[in-house]
């Protein structure tokens, strides 16, 4: 078993290290770049290549999208709850609360932990908490219409044709699938390597804050999601890989909404970095638990 667990969490320290040892050792990484390269073409590739063809039918593609949808709900309610233990503005703790890092930390874990087969269920966490975090989270820190970033987000698209070929039962052309299989595979590794990058680059200041945060919310995540998994008859596989997306650490976007929504940004740098931190204590156990 820890042979099994250390397979699984090795190329995501190794990815993770490359990005936060290249930044240390004083060279340039664009991450503006890599951002929008993975989030508006290789995520949207992942999402066609994975889910075209693969064994899962529409209803549990969708059932697993209303759990995430429902898990995401309920994290915000309990944002009231942290923000009144920890005596901090409900605003500046709903990001980090409702969003965990369920693609440049979660995929990979899901894919190496899971296989193909559980990778779909990852995506589609995934995907659901990418299209909340990029319409709320921005209507949140602006007047912009969410509905226009939504007409403007490739990944939507990517999920619309997927369920269509799983409704319908139809694969991608083969030249199709080979192409956008092929876009797909930098995804995962500079989603892995951006991570590291951002670690590097994050300026953390109040580490028993970001800790405190933390033991707080992963435990609470991942009860929150095992009940609603549980109660909506997810299939086992789905279940486990709910429980463990919705129990990854801050994802590092939340910063960059902080930086831009002038709200504490430092203390949300804590609450990142300190749960990646933690993930690598935690998830091995939850992992020993969850895996097959």
């Amino acid at each position: 078993m820890l042979a099994q667990l250390f397979a699984v969490m090795a190329p995501v320290i190794a990815g993770a290290g490359l990005g936060f040892t290249w930044i240390r050792m004083g060279y340039a990484y664009p991450i503006e770049f890599v951002t929008r390269l993975v989030f508006n073409i290789g995520t949207p590739a992942l999402v066609l290549a994975s889910l075209s063809g693969a064994d899962i039918d529409a209803g549990s593609f969708g059932l697993t999208m209303l759990a995430t949808t429902l898990v995401l709900v309920a994290m915000a309610g309990l944002t009231f709850v942290l923000a009144w233990l920890l005596k901090r503005d409900w605003r500046v703790l709903l990001a980090p609360t409702m969003y965990p890092n369920t693609g440049n930390m979660g995929l990979p874990v899901v894919l190496y932990a899971f296989g193909q087969s559980g990778f779909v269920f990852g995506i589609t966490v995934m995907v659901t908490v990418a299209l909340f975090q990029f319409t709320l989270g921005t209507m949140l820190i602006s007047r912009g219409n969410p509905l226009k970033t939504l007409v403007k987000t490739p990944t939507v698209y990517a999920i619309l044709i997927s369920l269509a070929l799983l409704v319908t039962d139809t694969d991608l052309p083969l030249w199709l699938h080979n192409s956008v299989d092929l876009i797909s595979g930098f995804t995962v590794p500079l989603m892995l390597i951006t991570l590291g990058v951002s670690l590097a680059s994050i300026q953390v200041r109040n580490l028993k804050a970001g800790i405190g945060f933390s033991l707080l919310r992963i435990p609470l995540a991942a009860l929150i999601a095992w009940e609603i998994g549980h109660l909506l008859g997810l299939p086992e596989m789905a279940l486990a890989i709910l429980v463990l997306q919705m129990s990854m650490p801050v994802a590092v976007f939340n910063y960059l909404f902080a930086q831009k929504a002038k709200r504490e940004p430092e203390y949300t740098a804590s609450l990142v970095f300190c749960s990646t931190l933690l993930s690598l204590v935690y998830l091995p156990i939850l992992l020993a638990i969850l895996m097959p």
